[in-house]
């Protein structure tokens, strides 16, 4: 393994251990008339039954309980636009750590309410004209606090690393594990306990078509970055890869492919009606890069990370409007 990457396969094993007991194992589902649909066989790891609703309570557990003494005793700062602040926020109460989150004034209000309601105090800010990662790093300075961020972080990449580390253990012979990209925290982490795996199973990446941020970057071979996208999936709205996230995918990861808006609404029902399965639009890119085809041919049993649930009803039945019925 490359030692000047953030994070190797034995970081993602002590995460396990570390969060062991706090997250959930979930479940593996399958569907024949999905895989129909796809023309190959998919696993899907469902992270949208997690704790909070998605998978980012694995980093954040991971990060939280990584804190000494001291750092607990200042409390953390965390910047999302929705399933990072709730994670973060019930890691903290479950630690006992005081925790401030940013999150954008047009994020999700579930989001925001379920991230109060875990004991979170929460700052709005303008996604449009305000840096939110400048924003927290001048609270952490100014209040003494840890900052948790969503995804560049050693911590928080081998923590999501967990997810694809307990789908690989659980299923044999899969060839490809996809998972969504926003910042690329995810896709960092399965693309390494994919490695450390050891046979051969190579790790996808999929996000919008709209926010291909990381696409872009991982075809110029340097970091990108690009105007604020507009997409239905608010979880992947990133500008650029990160910092230590970026290396990681250019080593690890066969690739990334894009998802337009309309797949992940097609995607979303057809896991709602076929699986009775919530997803949310970015908890949905992977399996909408199957359903569509858009995956590069080759692998024939591909585990699918449904990466969050955090979706009410109502947004849902928006969605198929907007979009069209599939």
């Amino acid at each position: 393994m490359d030692a000047t990457l953030a994070v190797d396969a034995d970081d993602v094993h002590d995460a396990r251990e570390r969060i062991a007991g706090r997250v959930h194992r979930t479940p593996v589902f399958t569907s024949r008339l999905l895989d129909r649909l796809a023309g190959r066989s998919l696993f899907f790891k469902c992270e949208n039954l997690q704790r909070a609703g998605a998978f980012k309570i694995r980093g954040a557990t991971n990060r939280i309980r990584s804190l000494s003494d001291k750092e607990r005793r200042g409390g953390v700062v965390a910047y999302s636009s929705g399933n990072h602040a709730q994670a973060v926020a019930l890691a903290a109460r479950e630690a006992g750590v005081d925790a401030r989150i940013l999150m954008p004034s047009d994020a999700p209000r579930a989001k925001v309410a379920a991230t109060r309601g875990y004991g979170a105090t929460i700052v709005e800010y303008d996604r449009q004209v305000e840096d939110r990662a400048e924003l927290a790093l001048e609270v952490a300075e100014r209040e003494g606090r840890v900052l948790v961020p969503p995804y560049d972080d050693p911590f928080v990449i081998a923590g999501q690393g967990t997810a694809a580390a307990e789908l690989l253990e659980e299923v044999d012979g899969l060839d490809a594990v996809l998972a969504p990209v926003g910042g690329g925290g995810l896709l960092a982490g399965t693309a390494t306990a994919c490695e450390g795996h050891g046979r051969g199973v190579v790790a996808w990446g999929a996000e919008p078509a709209a926010a291909d941020d990381t696409a872009r970057s991982l075809e110029a071979g340097e970091r990108l970055r690009i105007a604020p996208p507009e997409t239905i999936a608010d979880g992947a709205r990133s500008t650029s890869p990160g910092e230590l996230t970026f290396p990681i995918l250019r080593e690890r990861a066969a690739g990334v492919v894009r998802v337009p808006d309309g797949a992940l609404v097609r995607a979303m029902v057809s896991i709602l009606t076929r699986m009775k399965l919530l997803v949310e639009p970015t908890g949905a890119l992977a399996a909408a890069a199957a359903f569509e085809g858009i995956l590069p041919e080759g692998p024939e049993r591909i585990g699918i990370i449904l990466s969050g649930g955090n979706v009410d009803l109502g947004r849902m039945a928006e969605l198929v409007g907007e979009h069209g019925e599939p």
